[in-house]
This record gives structure tokens, C-alpha cells and sequence, in this order.
């Protein structure tokens, strides 16, 4: 059993930034690869990013490549999103996951934990 906790959401303005946590407990590993989604009122659960157990290979979604950052900390076992340039069209519902494979994946049923979620908004 795995545990996921995010944190960092809140209200930013467009233009700004803002970084989520996801710490992991329970019987975590490493190995398994890590993903962020997100889910706005009305929409289907939304591909953000994804890494796997190197931190070097990730994957982002077309819509916040090059605005958003994946990245790990192993030893504090902690998921991170750094979030750039935010405008309205990034207000949803985040949320972590994990999944018992070391490649990443863009589906949501291919991950077996997830975090409850935490709220960012972005006003114009």
C-alpha cells in the first residue's frame, strides 16, 4: 500500500508560478514511475507529466511542455511540479500518482495510487 499527500496549490495570478509537493509513503519504491494529472470542472482527467525511476527520462503534455518541471527527490521521497508562466486554461484539481512499472505512462487507469488532489487557480 502506497500513500500519496499533495501540497503547494492555492490562487496565483496568470504570469506567475507556483510548486506542488506529492510525498509518498508506505511501501514506495523508487523504481516506480510517478505522474501528475489534473481535472478541471467538466473535462476528463488530463495527462500532465510523468517520470520514471531515472529521473532523467520524463514526459510532459503538450500543454504545459516548457512551462512546467517534473522532478523527484528519493531520499525525502517526494514528488515535485514546478509550474511557470501559469495562465486560467492551468486551473484544475492536481493530482499524483505512482504505478508498479518503471516506464511512465499518459493513461490514468495504468496507475494503481493517487493522492487526493490539491486545487490551483489561476486568475486573469
Amino acid at each position: 500500500q502506497v500513500q500519496l499527500v499533495e501540497s503547494g496549490g492555492g490562487l496565483v495570478q496568470a504570469g506567475g508560478s507556483l510548486r506542488l509537493s506529492c510525498a509518498a509513503s508506505g511501501r514506495t519504491a523508487s523504481s516506480y514511475a510517478m505522474a501528475w494529472f489534473r481535472q478541471a470542472p467538466g473535462k476528463e482527467r488530463e495527462f500532465v507529466a510523468s517520470i520514471s525511476w531515472n529521473p532523467n527520462y520524463t514526459n510532459y503534455g503538450a500543454s504545459v511542455k516548457g512551462r512546467f518541471t517534473i522532478s523527484k527527490d528519493n531520499a525525502r521521497n517526494t514528488l515535485y511540479l514546478e509550474m511557470n508562466r501559469l495562465t486560467p486554461e492551468d486551473t484544475a484539481v492536481y493530482y499524483c500518482a505512482t504505478r508498479r512499472y518503471t516506464r511512465g505512462s499518459v493513461s490514468p487507469p495504468d496507475y494503481d495510487y493517487w493522492g487526493q488532489g490539491t486545487q490551483v487557480t489561476v486568475s486573469s
